[in-house]
């Protein structure tokens, strides 16, 4: 169930997010460890950048078998993470380059940190979201 979610909602920029309900329910049922890959191709990110978002070591991430599922915790990281690339490549116009340089560049109003260093914690999907919104709006990030 939860890897059609990822292959079949296709808009212009790249897929459509998961809902908020839609999260808790896939958390909860836990996403395919493949599914770490596909989020990860949306803008080219590094296995290090996926696991660290995660909350676990690349070695750790990769000791996973494509087939079994990620835990509640790390679903839901995954899940948050793609609709995070999902609305940046809907606020940079679907360039990849442009967001995946975003979410790694410090930004003053993120403390000086990038997006990807703030989404160790879900409160950080959060402030990385709304800093999203604020661009999408024109207004100061």
């Amino acid at each position: 169930m939860a890897l059609r979610i990822f292959q079949e909602d296709f808009v212009p920029y790249g897929k459509t997010p998961v809902s908020d309900f839609n999260v808790i329910n896939i958390s909860r049922a836990g996403v395919l460890r493949s599914a770490a890959d596909e989020v990860a191709k949306l803008v080219g990110l590094t296995d290090n950048e996926i696991a660290y978002v995660l909350g676990m070591t690349p070695r750790n991430l990769h000791r996973i078998a494509p087939d079994k599922k990620l835990g509640t915790e790390a679903s839901e990281r995954l899940l948050l993470l793609r609709n995070i690339i999902i609305h940046a490549l809907d606020s940079f116009e679907g360039r990849e380059i442009v967001a995946r340089n975003w979410l790694r560049t410090a930004i003053p109003e993120l403390n000086d940190q990038s997006p990807l260093q703030l989404m160790d914690t879900i409160t950080g999907f959060g402030v990385v979201d709304d800093v999203l919104g604020r661009l999408d709006y024109g207004l100061p990030a």
